[in-house]
């Protein structure tokens, strides 16, 4: 038991050089400290100096300041074509290292973050798409000019936008509630089809209903 304890803790001490995030030295730190614990009492000997790890304590103090937020400047303008497969969205800008590319993509949205180009960071969100997309195909490509963004869409056809848009049909409610909507549109047909004294007669219970002197403009026709 003692002897893998000492083989855990010489890995855990590699692991502790090259680990950089604060929440995984601390874990790191934990473990070596349970382990150093487990094997002084498996070898029934007292602490020794040396075994109390100083320097993990140090090391968790000076990288637990939680670094700033991330500001990103907004790439709003791109632009886009397609297929009946996939999207495909283009991003001009130069001096991007592929490695420094963060995308996310879901189902209906997609957020991609560019780090350290000349001292700044860009960020280019779409939080509902036009229709579905398949996140596990798509990719992001850099090129020397621009970024290339390939969207696999989840069913075939085409995109009128890339950005979600409402249905433009809407039910015609107006009409239900308006008892009157289809009496003027009767009229106006008649109106469009009748002869001179037609028009005449419509034009005047038109007139009359307006003023409110009657009610049901098609009295009299």
């Amino acid at each position: 038991m003692a002897e893998e304890a000492v083989l855990d803790l010489e890995e855990l001490r590699q692991l502790q050089n090259i680990a950089k995030r604060p929440r995984v030295l601390n874990l790191i730190n934990s473990e070596i400290c349970n382990l150093e614990k487990l094997r002084q009492s498996a070898s029934g000997s007292s602490a020794k100096p040396e075994v109390e790890v100083a320097a993990p304590a140090s090391v968790s103090s000076s990288v637990k300041p939680v670094s700033p937020a991330v500001n990103y400047v907004t790439l709003g303008t791109f632009s886009w074509d397609q297929d009946n497969e996939k999207v495909k969205m283009y991003i001009s800008l130069e001096g991007v290292d592929q490695d420094k590319v963060q995308a996310e993509f879901k189902p209906m949205s997609l957020d991609i973050k560019i780090h350290d180009v000349q001292g700044k960071n860009y960020r280019c969100a779409i939080p509902k798409l036009h229709k579905e997309i398949v996140p596990e195909k798509c990719k992001v490509l850099v090129k020397p000019k621009r970024i290339v963004i390939t969207m696999f869409k989840s069913s075939r056809g085409n995109w009128v936008d890339i950005h979600h848009k409402e249905d433009k049909i809407k039910p015609s409610f107006e009409k239900e509630k308006d008892p009157m909507a289809g009496i003027m549109d009767l009229m106006k047909n008649m109106y469009e089809g009748g002869d001179e004294e037609m028009k005449k007669t419509i034009a005047k219970a038109w007139t009359d209903a307006r003023s409110g002197k009657t009610a049901d403009p098609l009295k009299g026709l």
